[in-house]
């Protein structure tokens, strides 16, 4: 029975690419939703799209490894998503643009768009990875297949639905995915797993004091989460395609606002599960296993295919965003901006593209990434190894000149191309020397890319006065 819902809710979510696929006609439609979505639609997809993967069966297994303290990587992402909505997204909104390299192209001129469309073009196939991995262990558990199938079965349904439609299909999935996982997760397995496992005390008396220890995991390790996802989440192009959907600044800032408040009781809820799952199902080794394993426990198999298909609606959601982003950048950052440089095009920034040709070649890049998000999966072992890679990439290569080109008005093109290469050539080196999990190829990733970008910067001719201009423009639309 608990197979059967979970296939009725694979087939819906295909069935919600087709009714999208109706409605998508032009570039923006297919990429930005036509920029009309309201406060409930925005914040059924902003929320879907963060917390994926590693927010749920990643979430789930740090709180069975550290207590209520494995809640900090989760608890980041919604102050992440807080920060961003306050600050940044109504400026983000006005800006009518389709990709993060765009908004650098505008702030600071010519030069930047391909390098930074690398860097974000891998850090959306990393986020799709992630996901990747989670609903392959998800359909492994579930159906008992070997998990190259599994992840071949997972991956082969969002690209699907994710290729008819773009943006369109992808935001009616999520929010049908956010009310799933919303029940799913807190009125169903949350007080399920507490009260079989004996409630608080029961919890607290068996585990003992570390268990609701708030900061038990390490106060360098809660800094790590705060610069890699916190700061992340302010400049991912998963998120800002989000933004780029809202119908207004006012929505961009107050729906963003009530999303990221909502990830903070996700955090929550997370790590209690995983804290309870200690007593429930005790012994198990790899965390990615936590979640199914104290959902096969703990409930009757319809409860458990409906708990399952929240925890698919979580990974595909974040899956789909992912790999819409990563290819809308590869595609119109990189792929696209090559061939301009040698005929000699007009550079695209934004505005509506009526051209049938322009959805075709989305189509056929989201579907090369969709399969190559599949092949990384079968080599990377964690979801959340998976998520700190793309995000060590994002932040040290991209946050400086991002952040400054918001708010420092003497950065340059100059300054732009020092950060990024020195913040992300640093980040993997290190990575490669101390581990993806070291705390050192963040801080020294970003140390860099501060001291490149302010050095380019100050030592290289002002942005020219017509480029800031046009950028002023924008901002007052």
């Amino acid at each position: 029975m608990d197979i059967a819902v979970v296939l009725i809710y694979l087939a819906a979510m295909i069935g919600f690419g087709i009714w999208g696929m109706r409605r998508t006609r032009s570039q923006e439609d297919y990429l930005v939703a036509g920029r009309r979505l309201g406060p409930l639609m925005y914040t059924g997809t902003l929320a879907a799209v963060v917390l994926g993967g590693a927010s749920t069966v990643g979430g789930v297994g740090l709180g069975y490894e550290f207590g209520l303290s494995g809640m900090w990587l989760v608890f980041c992402i919604g102050l992440g998503i807080i920060a961003l909505s306050l600050f940044f997204a109504p400026k983000i909104q006005r800006l009518e643009i389709y990709t993060v390299s765009q908004m650098l192209e505008l702030r600071y001129g010519r030069g930047s768009r391909q390098v930074s469309g690398i860097i974000m073009s891998a850090y959306g196939l990393m986020i799709a990875t992630t996901s990747t991995v989670a609903y392959g262990s998800i359909f492994h558990a579930l159906l008992g297949i070997d998990r190259i199938p599994a992840i071949l079965l997972g991956g082969s349904v969002v690209v699907i639905y994710s290729m008819l439609g773009g943006m369109w299909s992808i935001t009616l999935t999520d929010f049908v995915q956010f009310v799933i996982q919303t029940i799913g997760i807190f009125l169903i397995l949350l007080p399920i797993v507490i009260v079989q496992a004996g409630g608080f005390s029961e919890i607290g008396a068996t585990l003992g004091p570390d268990a609701f220890d708030p900061v038990a995991i390490g106060g360098s390790t809660i800094f790590t989460y705060f610069l890699i996802y916190t700061l992340g989440l302010l400049i991912g192009q998963d998120i800002w395609q989000r933004v780029f959907t809202a119908r207004s600044p006012g929505v961009a800032r107050w729906a963003g606002l009530s999303t990221g408040l909502y990830c903070l009781l996700y955090a929550v809820a997370g790590a209690l599960i995983g804290t309870a799952a200690q007593v429930l199902v005790p012994g198990i080794e790899v965390s990615d296993d936590v979640f199914t394993a104290v959902v096969d426990h703990s409930m009757a198999p319809l409860l458990a295919g409906f708990v399952l298909a929240a925890a698919l609606a979580a990974v595909m959601s974040t899956a789909s965003g992912a790999l819409i982003a990563g290819s809308t950048v590869f595609r119109q950052d990189v792929v696209e901006q090559w061939g301009a440089r040698r005929t000699g095009a007009a550079q695209d920034l934004g505005g509506v593209d009526e051209s049938a040709d322009r959805v075709g070649a989305s189509r056929i890049w989201l579907v090369v990434f969709g399969i190559a998000s599949m092949g990384l999966a079968l080599v990377m072992p964690s979801v959340v190894e998976a998520l700190t890679v793309a995000y060590n990439i994002l932040v040290a290569g991209l946050l400086i000149p991002i952040i400054g080109g918001l708010v420092f008005r003497r950065g340059t093109i100059v300054g732009v191309l020092a950060g990024m290469i020195a913040g992300t050539v640093t980040t993997v080196v290190m990575m490669i020397v101390a581990g993806i999990f070291a705390d050192s190829p963040i801080y020294l990733g970003l140390a860099a890319s501060i001291v490149a970008y302010l050095v380019g910067s100050l030592a290289s001719r002002p942005t020219p006065e017509p480029v800031l201009a046009a950028w002023d423009e924008r901002l007052r639309r």
